[in-house]
């Protein structure tokens, strides 16, 4: 209200953060009765849009699995009141991933020294997607930046993914012969014009191939592809995994672990942030499978990623799918996850 009467109802739109719908009815019943023409647009984390399902099947969708990052507005289904008010009043929802949060919230800190939590960056990156999306210039927008749900564990992986997010960096994996020379001949490919921000390399002794996971600064969204031509003249075969979450949150950690394992088994697992998580997955599974790989990284959110490996035979597998159901932990098989193959076997 304060908003709308200094600027004398000249907003274009009001960008509001979604989780089960009522910040969002509130703003939109007063705004469409004091200034219909100002467009209220809600949105929601890609991993979580139960509002924008809603309002596609006019209907209340609850969504199977949540994704945490933005734990703010983590629901499966949205209110039942706030649907019907949504329904009526607002004009849409903005859909955006994870590393274009990061990204607004690295350039909000940048900007105003302010740090938002994900869930208030929401709205911040919503809007900056619309504007793009639809080339708005010279227009008020408001974008509401609710909470202030950040601890130091989360910062620490926004900072991993801002750049990503803003398309100042790719992630990227390299084939080479395993020969001398080999490595110096592709960082002459990339370090002479691209700056590394990370780079992974490990001797792999049990394949003619070498591989190199890194990650490279970029100016322009047609780097990558270029550089990608570039190691393609000189044969070396590259793959693009910047927009991989897998490996952005486990395998760029894990580099230089491969085996050939039978019957493995790739899930990602969200474990409660409390003490016991990790015991009560292990007592589930274990000694019935074998544990072959687990990677545990805390983000300071309400549930921990976790990726694990688990030796599971094909005859099994609906033993196993039981045993998740019970155990209550949200899970993704990832076993065909191209990345995976990539790096991990």
């Amino acid at each position: 209200m304060e908003i709308n009467n200094q600027l004398k109802d000249k907003i274009h739109a009001i960008f509001v953060p979604v989780g089960g719908g009522g910040l969002i009815a509130g703003i939109a019943a007063y705004m469409k009765r004091v200034a219909p023409h100002i467009k209220i647009i809600g949105v929601e984390p890609s991993d979580a849009n139960a509002m924008a399902l809603s309002l596609h099947y006019g209907q209340r969708v609850m969504l199977d699995q949540v994704g945490r990052f933005a734990d703010g507005v983590a629901v499966k289904v949205v209110g039942e009141e706030t649907f019907r008010l949504c329904k009526e009043l607002i004009d849409g929802v903005v859909l955006v991933n994870r590393d274009a949060i990061c990204a607004s919230i690295k350039d909000m800190f940048e900007e105003k020294r302010s740090i938002l939590e994900p869930a208030g960056a929401l709205a911040l990156a919503g809007a900056e997607a619309y504007c793009k999306y639809y080339g708005l210039k010279d227009e008020n927008v408001i974008a509401i930046t609710s909470g202030a749900n950040m601890n130091f564990d989360r910062l620490r992986l926004i900072s991993e993914l801002a750049d990503v997010g803003r398309k100042r960096e790719a992630v990227l994996v390299t084939f080479m012969p395993e020969e001398p020379g080999s490595f110096k001949r592709f960082c002459e490919q990339v370090g002479t014009t691209m700056k590394f921000t990370e780079v992974k390399y490990r001797y792999n002794s049990g394949n003619e191939k070498a591989q190199v996971l890194y990650s490279v600064g970029i100016q322009t969204e047609s780097e990558p592809e270029s550089l990608m031509e570039r190691l393609k003249s000189v044969q070396l075969h590259t793959v693009n995994l910047t927009e991989n979450d897998l490996v952005k949150d486990h395998l760029r950690h894990l580099m230089g672990g491969r085996s050939n394992l039978h019957n493995e088994l790739l899930c990602r697992f969200t474990f409660p942030e409390k003490p016991g998580a990790l015991l009560k997955f292990l007592d589930t599974f274990s000694p019935r499978w074998n544990i072959s790989l687990i990677h545990y990284r805390g983000q300071g959110q309400i549930g921990a990623n976790v990726l694990v490996g688990i030796q599971v035979p094909e005859a099994e597998f609906d033993e196993f799918q039981g045993r998740a159901a019970n155990l209550g932990y949200e899970y993704v098989v990832e076993s065909l996850n191209d990345a995976f193959k990539l790096i991990m076997h």
